[in-house]
């Protein structure tokens, strides 16, 4: 049986302890592969080099980081079909979704802080009358750590540490134990880019142990982690005292805002998609649907329709839309939810049951499932779920529907259908989310910051923002001519 071995110092390595996880198959239900269950030993192994590796890439040429990191990029394109593939059989993923977003996506990470980091430039700031030049030095931290979830495994796994490795940091990561697969193979390709070794170091295994021991490691500088929110509630906990920086991508019960003036074919198909792609198993997909009054019947029908014609089925499969969850755990808390909903009152509109698939009769495959409510306040609509299951609800006016959007206690993003300008300046000011659609939805420009606000998070990724979160600012003074 395959084993996914850690990548350390530039080699794969078994965990010390001599221990693994078992890795599923979501589409089967069956084991397939070994995972290393690392602990703070594979961790300090890994930091020590890390550690080792900083002094020479931190002084490398920028262009030579760069040439590096668009090497990585090219290389992943040219293994585009393999780590679809491989992405589509760890996750459960359709294997078409993996090929058109998630692998060309990590590749478009690289690349893009391939070129950003030729851009990120220094401030200075002249002072005549003192005679002083002050200007701004950004400096990589040293080693930090990177961890990342299972719904889009190589995508956000990228997404972290390609900046860090760009502003010329060296890293010690952590994918999910629950889809390790493409951050194990990627490191054949560092290896093949001409990474030196020791920049970037992954360790696998579980949060307890291997993604507790990178937060709580003394001289690890940073932590950017994706995940849920308990979680990273954990690592704030634990890194405050050691003045760690955090950025912390956390969870999502974004809103989707349908006015009456909307564009209405347009709102009714980007809606099925981003209530459903990926299972749902998105943090930006749209779970709370709040439709007005003078449309709402209309377009709850039309919905539910939609949503019945999408494809349950094998990832592999050309037609399939909804592929398995990622695992048997997750789709009893997909419909425990379903229950509790209905228990407190929601009416089913469709779906809620689990779906067999002819050979594959343990994979993890449910339903796209539809929720009709009346009450904001129940448990359905006020916690994250992850799932393909999304919640219908009417409004009446402007002000309810933005009351009913920031009335819970996350804040990551929000889609609003309008073609009412005045309306869509005002909700978006107002609309308590790190990011705001306006007639579309996960259309992302790799330039803007991204990140939540409440309980979905601290900090910015993206653009520049995310070399800014990876380097310290220091300011130089320098005093000129003969002025005491």
């Amino acid at each position: 049986m395959e084993k996914i071995l850690n990548y350390i110092d530039g080699e794969y390595r078994e965990p010390q302890s001599g221990k693994w996880l078992d890795n599923y198959e979501p589409a089967s239900g069956e084991v397939y592969s070994k995972i290393a269950d690392s602990d703070a030993s594979d961790v300090a192994a890994a930091y020590e080099a890390a550690k080792n590796a900083f002094p020479e890439w931190s002084n490398t040429p920028i262009e030579k980081r760069s040439r590096i990191l668009m090497k990585i990029a090219d290389l992943i394109e040219e293994n585009l079909y393999r780590l679809a593939e491989a992405e589509s059989k760890d996750n459960g993923k359709p294997l078409s979704l993996a090929t058109t977003i998630d692998i060309p996506r990590a590749s478009a990470n690289f690349r893009f802080f391939a070129n950003a980091i030729t851009q990120f430039s220094s401030e200075a700031h002249e002072s005549v009358g003192l005679q002083t030049m002050n200007f701004t030095l950004r400096q990589p931290l040293g080693v930090v750590g990177c961890i990342s979830p299972w719904n889009l495994p190589l995508y956000l796994f990228t997404w972290k540490v390609a900046p860090a490795i760009a502003a010329g940091n060296c890293v010690v990561a952590k994918p999910s134990e629950v889809t390790p697969l493409t951050a194990f193979l990627l490191g054949e390709i560092l290896t093949e880019a001409g990474l030196p070794k020791g920049v970037l170091n992954i360790v696998h295994g579980t949060g307890p142990s291997a993604g507790q021991a990178i937060v709580e490691h003394a001289d690890i500088k940073a932590i950017s982690f994706t995940g849920g929110t308990k979680t990273g509630e954990h690592i704030a906990r634990t890194a405050a005292p050691m003045f760690k920086k955090l950025s912390l991508e956390l969870g999502g019960k974004n809103p989707n805002l349908i006015f009456g003036d909307c564009d209405y074919e347009k709102a009714l198909n980007v809606s099925v998609r981003s209530s459903f792609a990926n299972q749902g198993q998105i943090c930006l997909c749209g779970s709370r649907m709040y439709i007005e009054a003078s449309i709402y019947d209309q377009f709850k029908n039309d919905f539910v329709e939609k949503v019945k014609a999408l494809q349950v089925g094998h990832p592999s499969e050309a037609d399939t839309n909804i592929g398995a969850v990622v695992s048997k755990p997750h789709m009893e808390k997909v419909q425990s939810y379903i229950k509790l909903a209905k228990k407190e009152g929601a009416t089913l509109l469709y779906g809620g049951e689990a779906v067999t698939i002819e050979g594959y009769e343990n994979g993890y495959y449910l339903q796209p499932t539809i929720l009709e409510v009346d009450d904001n306040t129940c448990r359905i609509q006020q916690e994250e779920v992850f799932g393909p299951l999304v919640t219908l609800m009417k409004f009446s006016s402007e002000e309810e529907a933005l009351a009913l959007a920031n009335g819970v206690k996350y804040g990551l993003s929000a889609t609003l259908w309008t073609q009412n300008l005045d309306r869509t300046m005002r909700l978006s000011k107002q609309l308590e989310a790190g990011i705001v659609w306006v007639n579309t939805w996960l259309n992302r420009d790799l330039r803007t910051p991204f990140g939540g606000m409440k309980q979905s998070g601290v900090g910015r990724e993206g653009g520049f923002e995310a070399l800014r979160f990876f380097t310290e600012p220091k300011n130089v003074c320098i005093q000129f001519g003969d002025r005491l």
